[in-house]
């Protein structure tokens, strides 16, 4: 199969209108914290039309759009907002939303993003520590909280999954959390978060990798790999994709974008070329497996397998 020819599902992506006001974090005059230093440039709107523009001779059969960190206030608004653009542009295929997990009124935010066919997993970013040697057990917020598993143990009530953000020196909650619910499904985002490229934080990174895929509840995307300040290149990336993969295997590993975030590091040209470089060896049904089938099997999208 010809490179530009191969299908893709691009697992992980976001849209954001910034003319509606609701995403404070990308508001002019705003600059959180942010793993990739400065992100002023993606301070603008990135819509269906402008996810078109980039993906460039990659052939993009169908997305999954992320939950964009909107207003705190009502986080079903965005789902709602999110089927208005299906009804205009007839993407997304679905979508990962917003719920916080230790806050009272979880229950009912479940139902209403439940209340759209679209949605199918959930993601709120747990309290991370910023470092493997100062994570604290039970922090507010974090996977260990009683009161965020409370909400958690509501997810497959609701027949949703859960998209996890946070770094790899969390596996061990992560584990306590599936022991307790195994009946949920876990998508892990951004490659478990290798940032740190040293030979110590790269072997923390493996070992955490091979206690998550431990789990056979437990998946993984392949995205969000940039380093700041560096280009996207493969001379980075390479590594790690194939260890994800040796690791996690080509049945619960997925290829995404995380666009337009990380179009601070490259074009979306570059990282999916890296992406399809990388896996250049393997044989045509795992890649389809890695770049489409597994998406639709973890997303339950209505789209016919090619494996």
């Amino acid at each position: 199969m010809d490179d530009n020819e191969l299908p893709i599902i691009d697992a992980h992506h976001h849209f954001w209108d910034l003319s509606l006001g609701r995403h404070p974090w990308l508001r002019p005059d705003v600059l959180i914290p942010f793993r990739y230093g400065d992100y002023s440039a993606i301070k603008k709107n990135f819509m269906p039309e402008d996810y078109r523009a980039v993906t460039g001779h990659h052939r993009v059969v169908a997305s999954v759009t992320m939950e964009g960190e909107w207003e705190e206030d009502d986080p079903v608004e965005e789902t709602r907002w999110m089927m208005e653009i299906v009804a205009k542009h007839g993407t997304p295929a679905a979508h990962v939303a917003r719920a916080f997990l230790h806050r009272d009124d979880v229950e009912e935010v479940l139902a209403g993003h439940t209340a759209y066919p679209l949605v199918r997993g959930i993601r709120h970013k747990p309290v991370a520590a910023p470092a493997p040697d100062k994570v604290e057990r039970g922090a507010p917020a974090s996977m260990s909280d009683p009161v965020w598993r409370r909400g958690y143990a509501l997810l497959a009530r609701y027949g949703l999954h859960y998209e996890l953000q946070a770094p790899w020196w969390h596996v061990d909650e992560l584990l306590d959390l599936i022991d307790a619910h195994p009946d949920t499904p876990v998508v892990i985002n951004h490659t478990f978060l290798p940032a740190d490229r040293s030979p110590e934080g790269i072997a923390g990174w493996r070992q955490a990798l091979k206690r998550a895929a431990s789990a056979p509840q437990v998946s993984i995307k392949i995205s969000g790999i940039g380093l700041p300040g560096r280009p996207w290149s493969l001379e980075d990336n390479r590594q790690i994709i194939l260890d994800t993969i040796e690791i996690f295997g080509v049945d619960r590993c997925l290829f995404a974008s995380n666009f337009p975030v990380d179009g601070l590091c490259g074009s979306f040209e570059t990282i999916y070329d890296g992406f399809k470089e990388a896996t250049r060896d393997l044989p045509r049904s795992d890649r389809l497996k890695l770049f489409h089938d597994n998406a639709i099997r973890v997303y339950r999208l209505s789209i016919p397998t090619l494996a």
